[in-house]
């Protein structure tokens, strides 16, 4: 999903290939979905003859300004992506369009042609993101409701700190509150919280002066270093990574680095000590059967109960975790954290089935032994007679 540092290299690519040229070839996708509030012909006539002045950025915004208004203006959502023939984007990932690629793309939204030849495009596979042509973009929603973009209007260490105090939810779901900092996405919010060694779930009135300080400091680092390499994967952190859900949405965090303090670890420790406890007791033998046969009994209704299209129990638990993720990036986590936490859940349910099989199997023995038992009992009072 494209955040700060994607949105910044895209204007930055803008800025230094297309600025004083005029638009000679304005072609606009029939999707109102993604075109809004604007008709595809009124669209393209305002940008015909126009020349581009500048390109801005605020959050995860971006629009450009040209000799004359009205202005085109770029939500990027989920999967918003500028390409300009002939230049790479962004180091990240493929994002220079070679001579044997489709173009425009299929998934173009709005393709642009200057007068030196140069033709970028705005592509959207997704259709979360908005194209609109405002007269104003940063005085009109959603440019207007944002908090300060996190790289160009930083907050002080003063103002930080003071903000943060008076919040008492987890301080990873207030990073990703675009009223409150804007440009700071779900992967900024996990490195920026590593970098500052700061558990996700921690509470933001919570946090220590040093907290406060690291956190400043590593916003700030974060965003620059991410702007300068493009997200290379050589340059992430080779340590134990685990996966927890914040505010609806999957965090990866590095436990050993990143621990909760005051109450929260405290509970935190609680909980944990309760789990363990549970599980060490050697719980009575019958209670575990009957839950063994509470399960069998589960997975068969599941079955005979499955819709089609392999729409049973289990798979409506994955989908709602995808659709809740989708809801949550509407305004994320792409597709691959869904998968690993599929992998998670089919890994569980092996698990319950081997159980509920041995169970069952030690079951099946002894009312076999008891059978058996009993026949040799009656034959012997048989023969006593």
């Amino acid at each position: 999903m494209p955040e700060l540092p994607e949105v910044e290299a895209a204007r930055r690519a803008i800025e230094e290939n297309c600025l004083g040229k005029k638009i000679t070839k304005a072609l606009i996708a029939d999707d109102p979905k993604v075109i809004d509030g604007v008709s595809r012909a009124d669209f393209e006539a305002s940008l015909l003859g126009k020349t581009i002045v500048s390109a801005h950025r605020k959050g995860k915004n971006l629009w450009l300004r040209l000799d004359s208004p009205p202005f085109p203006s770029f939500q990027f959502g989920m999967a918003g992506a500028i390409y300009i023939k002939g230049v790479a984007v962004t180091k990240y990932k493929r994002s220079a369009v070679k001579d044997t690629d489709e173009w425009p793309s299929k998934y173009s939204k709005l393709f642009v042609e200057l007068d030196d030849g140069l033709e970028f495009s705005f592509t959207d596979k997704r259709r979360f993101a908005r194209v609109r042509l405002l007269k104003d973009p940063a005085s009109v929603p959603p440019i207007s409701e944002l908090g300060p973009d996190a790289l160009l209007e930083p907050m002080t260490g003063d103002e930080l700190f003071e903000s943060l105090s008076k919040k008492k939810i987890a301080i990873k779901t207030l990073l990703l509150d675009q009223s409150y900092i804007s440009g700071i996405g779900n992967w900024v919010a996990d490195e920026v919280l590593y970098q500052a060694r700061i558990h996700p779930e921690q509470s933001a009135a919570s946090l220590s002066k040093e907290n406060y300080g690291n956190l400043h400091k590593s916003i700030k680092e974060v965003i620059e270093k991410s702007l300068e390499v493009g997200a290379d994967s050589s340059q992430f952190p080779r340590r134990k990574i685990d996966f927890i859900t914040v505010g609806s949405r999957t965090t990866a965090y590095v436990p050993e680095l990143q621990k909760l303090s005051g109450q929260q670890a405290a509970r935190a420790g609680s909980k944990q000590a309760n789990k363990r406890k549970g599980h060490g007791d050697g719980v009575n033998d019958d209670v575990n059967e009957a839950a063994s046969d509470e399960e069998v009994n589960g997975s068969v209704q599941s079955k005979k109960g499955r819709k089609p299209r392999g729409q049973g129990k289990r798979s409506s638990v994955k989908r709602k975790s995808k659709e809740s993720d989708d809801e949550d990036n509407a305004n994320d986590s792409e597709d691959d954290d869904d998968d690993d936490n599929d992998d998670h859940h089919d890994e569980d349910q092996k698990n319950k089935t081997r159980k509920v099989t041995n169970n069952k199997q030690s079951k099946v023995e002894k009312t076999s032994k008891k059978t058996v038992q009993t026949s040799q009992n009656s034959k012997k009072m048989k023969k006593a007679k």
